[in-house]
């Protein structure tokens, strides 16, 4: 069993909704992983106390919070010093036009570049719109950014793009990943001694 730190930064909460999705799964795995938002840490988060770390952070207005910058620049020696993963919630992701895949790519490379840090696992997923918990003003900049990437404009319901079976083989892809270098493998029976 390893112990994992999955942290994320959410807008209006998908990404949340993906990174407790994440830990389900790794617990599933015989894994134990911890929740957490970044916008809110627990004042004795001890980083080194996890075997590994997954990062998720939704993109607003072109960029990823400043507090998920923030916390990747603060605990940079400690995911560098481990496994780590990270995922992008986006609607740039939920697209087939190579245009806006090409902005989802470009999101994570400024983020990294900007952090330098260098996760072992990145993912892209596509977000969700809730237009019911937006004002007036950010329901019309969102129809407007989702006309040109979903083309779903009808306010009157909410629209979500997440394709769980992404998130799971992604979350299955990094358990094993951090299997593989820690030597655990919750999911194997140890043999019996005869």
């Amino acid at each position: 069993m390893s112990t994992f730190l999955v942290a994320y930064g959410t807008g209006e909460g998908q990404t949340a909704k993906i990174a407790d999705r994440v830990a389900n799964t790794l617990r599933e795995r015989g894994h134990d992983p911890t929740t957490i938002d970044v916008t809110s840490p627990p004042g004795d988060l001890d980083i080194s106390a996890f075997d590994a770390v997954v990062l998720g952070s939704s993109i607003h207005m072109g960029a990823h919070s400043d507090a998920v910058q923030d916390f990747v620049r603060t605990h940079l020696a400690d995911l560098t010093a481990r496994p780590t993963a990270f995922f992008q919630v986006s609607l740039s992701s939920v697209s087939d036009d190579e245009e806006r895949q090409a902005e989802a790519a470009r999101y994570v490379e400024e983020f990294l570049d900007a952090t330098d840090w260098h996760p072992d696992r990145i993912a892209r997923f596509g977000g969700a719109l809730r237009y019911s918990k937006y004002g007036f003003l950010k329901r019309l900049m969102m129809k407007q950014i989702a006309k040109e990437a979903t083309g779903d404009v009808d306010a009157s319901r909410d629209y979500e793009y997440t394709d769980w079976d992404e998130v799971d083989a992604f979350t299955d892809d990094v358990a094993a990943f951090v299997e593989g270098r820690t030597g655990t493998r919750p999911d194997v029976d140890e043999p019996s001694e005869a």
